[in-house]
């Protein structure tokens, strides 16, 4: 994965997205040292969805074997305060 400073991420960005977006390249953004971002593809993001919403799925399928006492969303909001 290449790693640029955000100076030059600025000054290269047009050279950048263009390796990013259709040479599939991940590029991380760092300033001081400090890794800030990471620029992917659009395919790459959608992938990174499609996991996360499979693990969320997953998640909820497992909370739903567990045993306990249900309760009712409008309490739970209550509760919560929302």
């Amino acid at each position: 994965m290449k790693r640029i400073g955000a100076q030059e991420a600025r000054k290269e960005f047009s050279t950048v997205l263009n390796q990013v977006a259709f040479g599939g390249e991940r590029v991380v953004v760092h300033r001081h040292g400090k890794d800030l971002a990471c620029l992917v593809s659009i395919s790459d993001a959608r992938l990174l969805e499609e996991i996360e919403d499979r693990m969320d799925l997953e998640a909820a399928r497992e909370a739903l074997k567990e045993k306990g006492k249900n309760i009712r969303l409008s309490k739970l909001k209550k509760e919560l305060g929302l």
